[in-house]
């Protein structure tokens, strides 16, 4: 396993949208590991494949909430897609490895359903709601060449020590 490198805006791999998966072979696997390893050194809460300038369908999350009740779970997901939205929506803060040093308010919906692959090809489906159901929809907005600053109502620079101080997609 390796780090690799985090691509930032204007690069163009992160508004292009990532192919599909068709191969769980070896390749995958170790692109899997290097994003788990990048993501929790950067620190991030979710990392998408064009982020390491891999223009694959490709995310991993890493998200727990104890006080909400939420267990801390490791999630790679393969050429996710989301299923259903919420009608409920909330609006929240969020940042992200790709575009530093600025954090946006974006409205979100509340949960989602979600299907796609795990990291060996076995169908997963998913139920996300809050924070978690966030995190998903920002991954795979990157997948889509699509980034929060696009999506904000409202968006702030901040300086490097908070945004490092928040959780960070």
């Amino acid at each position: 396993m390796a780090l690799r490198q985090i691509v930032t805006v204007p690069h163009p791999v992160l508004r292009r949208r990532a192919i599909e998966v068709t191969d769980f072979g070896p390749e995958l696997q170790k692109l899997i590991d290097d994003m788990i390893d990048t993501m929790r050194d950067a620190p991030g809460v979710g990392l998408a494949a064009p982020q390491v300038n891999v223009a694959q369908r490709v995310i991993v999350v890493e998200y727990g909430d104890e006080e909400a009740g939420i267990p801390h779970q490791l999630y790679a997901v393969v050429n996710p897609r989301i299923v259903r939205f919420s009608k409920e929506t909330e609006i929240g803060t969020e940042g992200c490895l790709s575009v530093p040093n600025v954090i946006g308010e974006v409205e979100r919906a509340f949960s989602i359903e979600l299907r796609g692959f795990d990291r060996h090809g076995k169908p997963l489906h998913l139920k996300p709601e809050g924070w978690l159901a966030r995190i998903f929809q920002h991954e795979i907005d990157h997948l889509n060449g699509v980034l929060f600053t696009d999506r904000a109502v409202r968006l702030q620079r901040v300086s490097p020590e908070m945004a490092a101080a928040m959780d960070r997609v």
